[in-house]
């Protein structure tokens, strides 16, 4: 047998008492056919061999099958070890994990999944909207029977709006949503989701009268309300944007806490042109502004967005992340302008990448997370148009490569629309709009660019 077989290999290969009891039945006998010429126990002992050969090919092709299985590359240990040692020509890698989180109870399901946040514990924290008329619409007879009145069958109801899973993709927390006599105004339409150094939790929204932020305790508790519902709206109904107020917002898409200064950033939003930073505490105002850290101006005309224009004066918006790196860089997502813009945390302007330039329509730049390591050398950008997830050197933000497509399946995408890390270099995606759901993408270690431009990150080797 091969000398490097393994182990495995061994494992498979059946008994030495098995063989010897199949060449000692086969193998010579007092009796008639001993008088033969020994003619029958040669034959019966080459009929033996024969059998002992095709039973020892079985087991060892079985054993190197299994062994290629098994001895598939397994995630670092420490992802972020691992990215700091890494050589300059490599990117983190990364497999789909197609069972990751695990199926919900009580017939839940999810609606639009806009948010998803990491915590100190590696915990994984997403916010949907579970209203009918939000999410499910054109489906709410087919997918939340259960929640007509009367009920039109078992399944299903939509879960509630915050959930938090841990690391092995248990459900272990669930709450949030309107309460009657509250002292807190739930969004119209809750969007984004952040969980700050001391666990508590912001929801912002971008519905038509949402103009306020929301912080809990982990467990649900309220704690603060910045801005009030409504303060946008006018007569009629409608609203208008006025991204000078200094105590509302106008649609905030995404929150990042600070835990050095412990100030709140917002990005303001889907209806205002610009980011606020309020004190985490108090939630006074303390500072905000537009586009290349000028004051937003509601009133230019930045017309239509042009591929290879001169880039807006203004946010176009939706403003739809700001998000500070370890060395204090705030990187913001101007969505349908293709385009993230860096900033220091007083908001002078430093530069700005474009993204996808092509992209028109929702744009291009979604929402970034970063690596694990303490250089943060990698930024990582979901782009819900063109349904994929950009790998980029932070440094100088340039794409190394791009995985997903559009799809159903686990590993594509439909509206990928925010993203995050954990410690251990793992990432996170939630899918809005027909996409309802939350993809894990364990990472695998550092290795050379995938090639092709329509890559898809593969499942594990053991379900493919």
């Amino acid at each position: 047998l091969p000398g490097r077989m393994s182990r495995n290999c061994i494992a498979y290969l059946p008994s030495t008492n098995c063989l010897a009891s199949i060449l000692s039945a086969l193998g010579p006998k007092q009796g008639p056919s001993m008088a033969i010429g020994g003619h029958v126990m040669r034959r019966n002992l080459l009929v033996g061999m024969t059998l002992v050969a095709a039973i020892l090919a079985l087991g060892i092709v079985q054993a190197c099958t299994s062994d290629s299985v098994s001895s598939t590359p397994a995630a670092p240990a420490d992802g972020a070890a691992a990215i700091a040692a890494a050589a300059p020509d490599e990117v983190p890698l990364f497999e789909v994990d197609p069972f990751w989180p695990k199926p919900m109870p009580n017939h839940w399901i999810l609606g639009n999944t806009i948010g998803v946040a990491v915590d100190s514990r590696d915990h994984v924290w997403i916010v949907h909207r579970n209203r009918p008329a939000q999410s499910f619409a054109s489906s709410g007879r087919t997918e939340i029977g259960a929640a007509q009145d009367p009920p039109l069958s078992e399944c299903c109801i939509p879960a509630p709006p915050v959930l938090e899973y841990d690391a092995e993709g248990n459900l272990v927390g669930s709450w949030g949503g309107p309460v009657e006599d509250a002292e807190y105004e739930w969004p119209d339409s809750n969007h984004g989701i952040e969980v700050d150094h001391m666990d508590n939790v912001w929801i912002g929204g971008n519905g038509g009268p949402d103009s306020q932020v929301l912080k809990f305790s982990r467990s649900g508790e309220f704690l603060m309300q910045v801005g009030r519902s409504g303060a946008r709206m006018v007569d009629g109904g409608r609203p208008q944007r006025n991204s000078l107020d200094p105590e509302n917002f106008g649609r905030v898409a995404k929150v990042f806490v600070d835990p050095q200064e412990n100030e709140v950033y917002l990005a303001d939003g889907y209806l205002n042109r610009r980011v606020v930073v309020v004190d985490g505490e108090t939630g006074e105002f303390k500072r905000f502004w537009g586009a290349y850290g000028n004051e937003p101006d509601d009133s230019a005309n930045i017309g239509r967005y042009t591929p290879g224009g001169t880039p807006a004066s203004q946010f176009r918006g939706p403003v739809h992340c700001a998000d500070m790196s370890n060395d204090r860089l705030l990187y913001v997502c101007d969505r349908a302008e293709d385009r993230v813009q860096v900033f220091q945390p007083d908001g002078t302007f430093v530069n700005e990448t474009i993204i996808a330039p092509e992209t028109r329509s929702q744009g291009s730049t979604w929402d970034i997370a970063f690596s694990p390591d303490d250089e943060q050398r990698f930024l990582y950008l979901a782009d819900g148009q063109n349904m994929r997830v950009y790998v980029i050197e932070r440094a100088t933000m340039e794409i190394l490569y791009s995985f997903g497509d559009g799809g159903r399946q686990p590993g594509q995408f439909f509206a990928v629309h925010s993203i995050d890390t954990d410690s251990q270099g793992n990432i996170y995606t939630t899918e809005t709009y027909e996409g309802k759901r939350l993809q894990k993408f364990t990472f695998m270690g550092m290795g050379s660019v995938p090639p092709g431009s329509d890559y898809i990150v593969p499942w594990p080797a053991n379900k493919r």
